[in-house]
């Protein structure tokens, strides 16, 4: 099984609680932009990339995504292969599970070089229990 983070596990696809949906675009946003999910659940992100350019979808605390987009910057031809992240082509549909096991607050960026910094960046907020919302 693929490493876990301090802050959460990547998952087996036969445990997903849910699927969420999300859409990246050449305007370099996310939608939705935010998402809620409960402490405990497993989701399963379906991210469809609608533009004519590559992008990806990583998981992680602001810090770390901040690190990891200027180390793009830096290595640009750099291919992601972390649990925590999909890269998907122009057209098609990729799939990204995670459990989340904390709550608190993180977020999912596209790190490849120059997207980050365009402000291609969501919010992740993780409940330790009640409803999520941003669906």
């Amino acid at each position: 099984m693929p490493t876990a983070k301090a802050w959460d596990n990547p998952a087996m696809p036969k445990k997903v609680s849910r699927t969420i949906n999300v859409i990246m675009s050449d305007t370099m946003r996310f939608q939705p932009a935010s998402v809620t999910v409960r402490a405990g659940e497993t989701i399963r992100f379906r991210v469809r990339n609608a533009g004519v350019i590559k992008h990806e979808m990583v998981l992680g605390t602001a810090a770390e995504l901040k690190e990891h987009a200027e180390l793009m910057q830096k290595f640009p031809d750099m291919e992601h292969d972390d649990p925590n992240a999909v890269t998907v082509e122009p057209g098609a549909t990729g799939d990204l599970i995670w459990r989340f096991t904390k709550a608190g607050n993180f977020h999912f960026a596209c790190l490849i070089p120059g997207l980050y910094e365009q402000g291609m960046v969501g919010r992740l907020v993780v409940t330790a229990g009640g409803k999520a919302a941003g669906q």
